[in-house]
């Protein structure tokens, strides 16, 4: 009954897995006539329900109410002071601006008017803005500020504040008109600080003997925080002819083949693997995979608990 219980569970993770596909497929970009976060990240109708799941809210809802209410505020106070308001937004360590919090004022023409991290780049029109990805930044914030809700979700590529590699960030944008001028007021937050994405590329490889190479896709040790999960899942290939030579895990595993033709042993029983296919691997079982096809036989290795190398032995 135990291990019928623990084989549901790990099927449960895989399907979860499997259907995000947040690991395996490109990151998402929000749809430039539709970019609400709502329906990117969370989803109106899952946050409607997420009281029958959990009491607590999730720490990316909770940051996005944070953001949408404080761009909300600063347009009220913008609407009510105008340009008087700006010199609050540029004030550091208030509640405007802390950390790479801040909010920013643009006029709908493309004008930037407040800019807490660089007043120097007020005044300049960023219409144009692209981010990393090519994506028109610029003319999205300008069309959710002017659209018939008056507000919206962006999603863009760009660097956190002292890196170079771009990241996922969400920004909140409303539309506001101090003294009937059209302008827009926004601020955001960077998704890897509550969502964790990967892609292959992104990932730590290495390789064993022979044509044989693992990405570690995810392991909770990779992150500097807490991510409350316990299994990992690695991205082998074989190519064609190689094996995996005959090892052991003290605990079970799942293989889900992705591409190429395989079998494999298990306590010296062959299953013949083909893409779409799971195999279940019990704990301590003798279990050897080689690639039988010719192309590179890949596959995804999802180890709960997370893999660790004092679980596994390797047997000569």
């Amino acid at each position: 009954m135990k291990l019928l219980k623990r084989q549901i569970l790990v099927l449960f993770l895989l399907a979860c897995i499997l259907v995000s596909a947040g690991c395996i497929s490109e990151k998402p970009v929000a749809d430039e006539e539709s970019s609400s976060l709502a329906d990117e990240v969370i989803g109106t109708a899952a946050g409607e329900q997420a009281g029958n799941l959990r009491d607590a809210p999730s720490e990316v809802l909770i940051q996005k109410e944070y953001i949408a209410s404080k761009v909300r505020d600063a347009a009220a106070i913008i609407e009510e002071k105008g340009e008087e308001s700006f010199s609050e937004f540029r004030q550091p360590e208030s509640e405007w601006f802390m950390d790479d919090f801040y909010i920013f004022v643009w006029k709908t023409d493309g004008t930037r008017l407040v800019y807490p991290p660089d007043t120097s780049g007020e005044g300049e029109n960023m219409s144009g803005l692209q981010d990393s990805m090519g994506k028109p930044v610029g003319r999205l914030f300008i069309e959710t500020a002017l659209n018939d809700g008056g507000e919206g979700w962006v999603s863009y590529y760009w660097p956190k504040p002292g890196e170079t590699e771009p990241s996922l960030k969400y920004a909140f944008i409303r539309g506001v008109s101090p003294d009937g001028e059209d302008c827009l007021v926004g601020s955001g937050f960077y998704a890897d600080d509550y969502i964790l994405t990967k892609n292959l590329d992104e990932c730590e490889h290495f390789s064993r003997e022979g044509n044989i190479y693992i990405t570690n896709l995810f392991h909770p040790d990779l992150y500097d925080r807490d991510v409350h999960l316990n299994y990992s899942i690695a991205h082998t290939i074989l190519a064609s002819g190689e094996a995996l030579a005959p090892h052991r895990m003290k605990n079970p595993e799942i293989h889900y083949v992705l591409e190429g033709e395989g079998v494999i042993y298990i306590e010296d029983l062959p299953v013949d693997l083909r893409p779409g296919e799971m195999v279940y691997i019990p704990a301590n079982a003798t279990q050897s995979t080689h690639n039988t096809g010719s192309v590179n036989f890949t596959f995804l290795a999802i180890n709960e608990p997370a893999w660790r190398v004092e679980n596994e032995e390797i047997l000569e």
